[in-house]
C-alpha cells in the first residue's frame, strides 16, 4: 500500500511516517512539501492508494489541490490533515471529495482509527466538529422509532440507489458514477435527488455523513 503525505512541515511528515507504519507494516510512505512535488510524485506512482493532504501549502491553496486530485485521480482516497478545525473547512473538504478530515492535534490512535475507517469505505469527521452541531445530520426516523434501527428499505431506497450512494461515499462525482454503473447522467441525478430526499438532507456531503452515522452496510461496487 502506497501512501503520500503532503505537508510543508518536516516534523509532521516524520510523525506521520511512524503512524502509517502502524497502519500497515507493508506501507510505502512517500512525502512532499508542496503541491508541485506532490503532483510529480503522484504522476510517477499511479498505484498510490491514499493521500494525506494539508490545506495550508506554501505554493498553492489546499482546496484547489484537493479539487484537482479528485478530478484527475478519482480512484485515490484523499484525507485532509489540517491544523484548522473550522466546521466550514470540514464541510468544504468533504464537498470536494475528501473521505476524511483529521486534525493534526489528534492522538496517533485517533488518526489510525480514522484512516482504518476510510480504508474500509467510511467517512471520518472529527467528533468535536459533529458535537458542535454544525455538521450534525439528523437521521431519518421511523414513526416512534429509533434512528439506529433505520434501514435503507425503511426510507425507500432501491438497490440501484444504494449503488449510487456507495459510490458517493467513495467521493465520486456524477460523471464517474455514470461510467461505473453504465447509467445516463440524468438517471444518476434522479437517484441522487431521491437519496437526498430519503435521508432528509440538502446535499451530497450531508447524505454521506448521514449514511455513515447510520452504519449502513452498502453494496460493494467497483471502484472507477
Amino acid at each position: 500500500m502506497k501512501i503520500l503525505v503532503v505537508d510543508d512541515h518536516v516534523l509532521i511528515r516524520q510523525a506521520m511516517l511512524g503512524v502509517l507504519k502502524k497502519l500497515r507494516r507493508d506501507a510505502v510512505v512517500l512525502d512532499a512539501s508542496n503541491s508541485k512535488q506532490a503532483m510529480q510524485i503522484i504522476a510517477n506512482h499511479p498505484d498510490l492508494s491514499l493521500i494525506l493532504l494539508d490545506l495550508t501549502l506554501p505554493d498553492r491553496d489546499g482546496f484547489s489541490v484537493l479539487a484537482e486530485l479528485r478530478q484527475r485521480y478519482p480512484a485515490v482516497s484523499i484525507v485532509v490533515l489540517s491544523a484548522v478545525q473550522d466546521p466550514a473547512n470540514v464541510m468544504k473538504a468533504l464537498d470536494l471529495g475528501a473521505l476524511g478530515y483529521i486534525p493534526k492535534s489528534a492522538q496517533s490512535d485517533v488518526i489510525l482509527n480514522a484512516l482504518r475507517l476510510v480504508i474500509s469505505g467510511g467517512i471520518y469527521v472529527p467528533p468535536e466538529i459533529l458535537a458542535r452541531g454544525e455538521v450534525s445530520i439528523s437521521a431519518p426516523r421511523q414513526p416512534g422509532g429509533d434512528p439506529s434501527g433505520v434501514s435503507p428499505a425503511n426510507v425507500g431506497l432501491t438497490g440501484r440507489q444504494l449503488d449510487v450512494l456507495a459510490l458517493m461515499m467513495q467521493g465520486n462525482n456524477n460523471k464517474t458514477i455514470c461510467r461505473v454503473l453504465n447509467l445516463a447522467e440524468p438517471t444518476v441525478k434522479n437517484h441522487v435527488t431521491a437519496i437526498l430526499k430519503a435521508l432528509k438532507v440538502s446535499n451530497r456531503t450531508e447524505a454521506v455523513i448521514a449514511a455513515n452515522n447510520l452504519g449502513w452496510k452498502l453494496p460493494t461496487t467497483p471502484k472507477p
